[in-house]
């Protein structure tokens, strides 16, 4: 099999499209990377479809489905473009997609990842998997976080308890302990960046609190703070996963309300819960870990890493990028590495962390123009 994979990961904060080109022939080695736009038209309908009813639902979601596989597909053309590689070479795509609902605990269970793989197939030629969450879902899991799998092929180290941290739109750990034989687990501790981006969007008209500047500004509001942590997501046991359906701008407002608060002090506020729940999680599930590895966009935030320190003084705090990944490029990667698990007959969930009956391959197989090649 060729070892040359793409991946394709939107998080939760559908700020655009993380794409990578790895190599898998030994130790994964990321050869490219691209950072692709999501047009505002469509990042509204995403968010329309993640967030609210609509009288027009279905057809919204087969519209947008159609055209964010479009999406999809031309970063991962531009990602082989700026590579110089031909679509030839590479064994396959795969392709996270973008949740637009996640419901794990209903009955029934399920969850949604639009951004049609049968586009994307069509339109580079390349043999896309897909479609990930649903089978730990149907294996009674909670189709997520499937990243710990691929944290524990690459970051897992014979001598260290490790935690790795993602920080994206929510944030989830992986825990590694040093002993192989022992599971490895991990959750969804809460909102990572979710909740600051939408605050700064609606407030300051940007898309993000560049290093928590404007959080800085302001100060933590306690009586808020301690509001937000009675939500009883944050005690529940794992396994768990969370996302837009919960963590929201309307359960912020639901707090607010009660007692206003000057806007810069809520994002303090909201900096604040994101690393307080963080440290909360690595100290009651993984006591005997010293060292945390941070991934995700909210490792760039100087003021979030600065509060995780504060929150966990006796560990060493660093960025994956220590560890041979940059940080913006894991979960893409996590995805490049389950298209190959899901080709070779591997299974790509970790059951301890998702809570499914077994080990599932996972993911279906969109063939490209040349079928699947082996």
């Amino acid at each position: 099999m060729e070892n040359l994979f793409i991946g394709l990961m939107s998080g939760t904060s559908m700020d655009g499209i993380d794409v990578v080109l790895a190599d898998f022939d030994d130790q994964p080695r990321l050869l490219a990377s691209h950072s692709h736009p999501i047009p505002s038209s469509l990042h509204t309908r995403l968010v329309t479809l993640s967030t609210a009813n609509s009288a027009h639902e279905i057809r919204l979601l087969g519209e947008t489905d159609r055209l964010f596989g479009e999406c999809l597909a031309s970063a991962a053309i531009t990602l082989m473009s700026k590579a110089g590689v031909d679509a030839s070479r590479v064994a396959a795509i795969g392709s996270h997609g973008q949740t637009v609902r996640h419901a794990p605990n209903n009955k029934p269970a399920w969850t949604m990842q639009i951004g049609d793989p049968n586009t994307i197939a069509e339109l580079t030629g390349i043999t896309t998997v897909a479609d990930f969450r649903r089978r730990d879902v149907a294996a009674g899991g909670q189709g997520a976080p499937l990243v710990p799998a691929f944290h524990q092929a690459v970051f897992q180290h014979p001598d260290r308890d490790r935690v790795v941290l993602n920080i994206g739109g929510m944030a989830n750990i992986t825990i590694l302990p040093a002993n192989e034989q022992a599971p490895v687990t991990g959750f969804d501790t809460g909102p990572g960046n979710v909740l600051m981006d939408e605050w700064v969007r609606l407030h300051e008209q940007r898309d993000f609190d560049r290093d928590g500047r404007w959080a800085a500004t302001g100060t933590c509001n306690d009586t808020l703070l301690q509001r937000l942590l009675s939500d009883v997501y944050f005690q529940a046991p794992p396994p768990k996963s969370t996302g837009r359906e919960t963590f929201n701008l309307d359960w912020l407002h639901g707090f607010i309300h009660r007692q206003p608060v000057a806007p810069a002090d809520v994002q303090a506020t909201l900096t604040e819960l994101t690393a307080a729940t963080v440290a909360d999680a690595i100290l009651r599930h993984a006591p005997a870990t010293d060292e945390v590895l941070v991934c995700g966009g909210g490792a760039h935030n100087s003021l979030l890493m600065d509060r995780l320190r504060a929150h966990l003084p006796g560990h060493a705090i660093e960025t994956t990028a220590a560890y041979g990944i940059a940080p913006d490029w894991v979960e893409a990667m996590a995805f490049a590495w389950l298209a190959r698990q899901t080709l070779l007959g591997l299974p790509g969930n970790l059951p301890a962390v998702t809570g499914a009956r077994g080990s599932r391959i996972l993911g279906a197989i969109h063939p490209g123009n040349d079928g699947l090649r082996h």
